[in-house]
C-alpha cells in the first residue's frame, strides 16, 4: 500500500474539507462504500487495490492548484436553508477548526481545574425550584461535553426526586465526548433505573425536539434505541461499550468549508433505557417526529464562543433553548466572566485582550428584544454579582506555588488560561518560541498564590403553573 491507513485517512479528510463534502459521500463516490471512513477510523484495514482506487479518485478530482473539485459538490448553501449555531459562525480567516475542539487543551483543563464541579453545584441548586409534571422530569443539556456536569446533576436529581422517571437529553457533536459520557452512565441506570437518556448531534435549534429542521436531513435521521439487559453496572457498561461501531458511523463530522466548524454528517439520535423498565417508561421514550421539548430544566454551560456577539448567541442558541422550556421550566446559563488571574496571564502576553465582552445583562436584553411579545411569558434573572458570579480554581498542592514553581504546574496554568480565553493556535505559535509566556504565568501565580477564574450565571424561567 502506498501509504498507511492513517495517512490515507488524512488524504481523505483533506480532500473532503477542500471539496466541502461529507466523508460518507466521499466513500460512496470513490468506491461505492459510504462506511469506508468509519471503518478506517475504527482501525480496520483495507486492501491495496481499494487504497489505490481511493487515491486515484482523489487525483482525478483534484484541480491543478491542489484544491478539490467535483461536479456534485454544491458551490453555495441551499437557498432558504436555515443554519444552526454550529454551522452559522461568522467566517474567521485561516481558521481550520474551532478552539473548543482541541482535545489536548480541553482534557488538560478539565483534569486540572474544578470548573465542572462548581457548575454542577450551581446547577443542583436550581432543582429546588422545579415542579415537574407527569410523565417525567425532563432535562436538556445544551453542550454535554464529557458528561461530567450532567452526571453530577443526575445524582442531585435522584437525591431530590428519587421516584420520578427521568428524561434526559444531551447534545454533543464530539464522538470522543459521547464515548466519555457513555462511560458515566452505568451507575446512573443502577441508582435510578427509571431513566431514559438520549444523546444527539443535532444543532441547538433542532436538538431539544430531536428533529432536524431541514426536510432532507429529517428523512435521513439516524434513530437508534438501545435496551439495556441485566441489573448491574458491569453489564450495562459492557453493552454501552459495544456501541462503538454505531457511534463511529453516527457521529461523523465534516468541516465547514467557510468556518472550519465541525458539522454533523448525518443527524443522529441515540436513546438508552433499561429493558426491564420499558413498560413503565413507555410514555417517556421519545418517538421519531413526536418528541416534544417542554423541558423542566435546561443547562446551557459555555454553549458559545466568547467572542461572538450577543445577537448571534441569542438567535442561534439562547432563544431556541428558552422556547424549549415547559411552563415553570428553568434555563441555567453560565459563561466565562474574566476579571481574574487567568485573564491577567493572557494580558501579560496580549495587552488589552478582552474576550468576554458580552455579559449576562447584554445577553438578557438582547433575548428580550428578540422574543418580542413572547418575552411576557418569561422571567429574566440576571441577579446581583454576588449571586451570579462564581469562582473555580486550578488544583495545586499547598506548597506547590513556592519560590520555584514546577514546569508541569506552569504548563497547566498556561493551558487553563489560554483555554478559558479561547486563544487560537495561530496566535499561540507566535509566543511559544520564547519562555516569556512561562515567566508571565509564574509572575501571576506568585502574585495570587494560585490561579482561579470567574464565571457568571443567569436564569430564564417560563411563567406558568409553577412560575
Amino acid at each position: 500500500m502506498q501509504s498507511s491507513t492513517s495517512s490515507l485517512m488524512q488524504e481523505i479528510q483533506d480532500y473532503c474539507q477542500q471539496a466541502g463534502i461529507a466523508e460518507s459521500t466521499f466513500g460512496r463516490q470513490a468506491i461505492n462504500d459510504g462506511k469506508l471512513c468509519a471503518r478506517l477510523r475504527s482501525g480496520k484495514g483495507i486492501t491495496l487495490a481499494t487504497a489505490e482506487r481511493v487515491q486515484a479518485f482523489i487525483r482525478e478530482h483534484q484541480r491543478s492548484d491542489g484544491s478539490a473539485g467535483h461536479p456534485e459538490t454544491p458551490a453555495a448553501p441551499i437557498p432558504g436553508a436555515e443554519p444552526g449555531a454550529d454551522e452559522a459562525t461568522p467566517s474567521l480567516p485561516n481558521r481550520p477548526f474551532r478552539f473548543y475542539d482541541n482535545r489536548q487543551k480541553y482534557l488538560a483543563f478539565v483534569n486540572t481545574c474544578n470548573e465542572k464541579w462548581k457548575v454542577a453545584q450551581r446547577a443542583a441548586k436550581e432543582l429546588a425550584h422545579l415542579r415537574p409534571n407527569p410523565p417525567a422530569l425532563r432535562v436538556f443539556d445544551a453542550g454535554m461535553g464529557d458528561g461530567t456536569v450532567l452526571s453530577h446533576v443526575m445524582r442531585a436529581m435522584h437525591q431530590r426526586f428519587p421516584t420520578l422517571p427521568f428524561y434526559v437529553v444531551g447534545k454533543e457533536i464530539s464522538l470522543e465526548d459521547i464515548r466519555l459520557s457513555l462511560e458515566k452512565l452505568p451507575d446512573r441506570f443502577v441508582e435510578h433505573p427509571a431513566s431514559v437518556i438520549v444523546f444527539t448531534n443535532l444543532y441547538y435549534r433542532e436538538a431539544p425536539w430531536l428533529m432536524p429542521r431541514d426536510v432532507k436531513k429529517a428523512a435521513a435521521l439516524n434513530w437508534q434505541e438501545v435496551e439495556l439487559d441485566g441489573t448491574s453496572a458491569y453489564e450495562y457498561g459492557q453493552q454501552l461499550g459495544a456501541l462503538n461501531e454505531f457511534l463511529v458511523d453516527a457521529w461523523q463530522v465534516t468541516a465547514s468549508p467557510k468556518t472550519g466548524n465541525p458539522l454533523y454528517v448525518r443527524p443522529s439520535v441515540l436513546i438508552i433505557y433499561r429493558k426491564d423498565h420499558k413498560f413503565l417508561l413507555n410514555s417517556v421514550i421519545p418517538r421519531p417526529g413526536q418528541a416534544g421539548a417542554n423541558y423542566d430544566f435546561v443547562l446551557a454551560i459555555q454553549p458559545w464562543r466568547a467572542r461572538m456577539d450577543a445577537h448571534f448567541k441569542v438567535k442561534y442558541v439562547l432563544a431556541p433553548l428558552v422556547r424549549s422550556l415547559a411552563p415553570g421550566g428553568r434555563l441555567l446559563a453560565a459563561q466565562s466572566f474574566g476579571r481574574d488571574p487567568g485573564l491577567e496571564i493572557i494580558r501579560e502576553i496580549w495587552p488589552g485582550e478582552d474576550p468576554f465582552k458580552v455579559d449576562r445583562h447584554e445577553l438578557l436584553k438582547t433575548l428580550k428584544d428578540m422574543l418580542g411579545h413572547e418575552a411576557r411569558n418569561y422571567n429574566f434573572n440576571a441577579y446581583s454579582d454576588a449571586k451570579a458570579i462564581f469562582q473555580y480554581q486550578m488544583h495545586t498542592l499547598p506548597d506547590e506555588i513556592a519560590e520555584s514553581i514546577g514546569t508541569s504546574t506552569l504548563f497547566a496554568a498556561w493551558n487553563a488560561a489560554i483555554y478559558v480565553a479561547q486563544i487560537e493556535d495561530q496566535r499561540l505559535e507566535v509566543v511559544l518560541d520564547s519562555r516569556e509566556y512561562l515567566e508571565a504565568t509564574a509572575r501571576i501565580l506568585h502574585k495570587h498564590n494560585g490561579l482561579w477564574f470567574n464565571g457568571e450565571s443567569f436564569v430564564v424561567s417560563r411563567r406558568g403553573n409553577h412560575a
